[in-house]
């Protein structure tokens, strides 16, 4: 079973996924926002074949820890996700992931173009890691 993570943005979601065993985390790709069914849709068509077992869904707190608008719009979308993928969803702190995934995407040769929608999908696996290192007991074990 694999975990998926998402980085909801305003225009684009980065999606990224664990590998076979669920020992790294590797960039998916991107949905460009419309319409929620659409966003919904392509999340399930981006993970239709990996066996995800639970999507990580980064929450945008403050940076003194409370929640604003972004955050409450992002737990209406995982509850939504929940429904309509029928799969275990979890919110994970994403405070800074941003940054992170620009910091790591500055030292890859990258073109400008890229490097824009890299650092969302980026930012999903900053998610996926940093929940991952969170919460161990969740990780299913590999497959023998």
């Amino acid at each position: 079973m694999a975990i998926a993570a998402l980085d909801l943005g305003r225009r684009r979601i980065g999606v990224a996924v664990t590998d076979a065993a669920s020992m790294g985390a590797h960039p998916l790709g991107i949905v460009e926002r419309r319409a929620l069914k659409h966003d919904l849709d392509a999340i399930a068509a981006m993970l239709r074949d990996r066996d995800v077992s639970t999507i990580v869904v980064g929450l945008p707190l403050n940076m003194d820890g409370s929640e604003g608008p972004a955050a409450r719009v992002a737990r209406k979308f995982a509850e939504r996700l929940c429904e309509g993928l029928r799969v275990s969803v979890e919110m994970f702190d994403e405070r800074l992931t941003s940054f992170e995934a620009r910091d790591r995407l500055e030292d890859l040769p990258v073109g400008k173009g890229k490097r824009k929608t890299g650092i969302d999908a980026l930012a999903a696996v900053v998610i996926l890691e940093g929940w991952m290192q969170a919460h161990r007991d969740k990780i299913p074990p590999a497959p023998s």
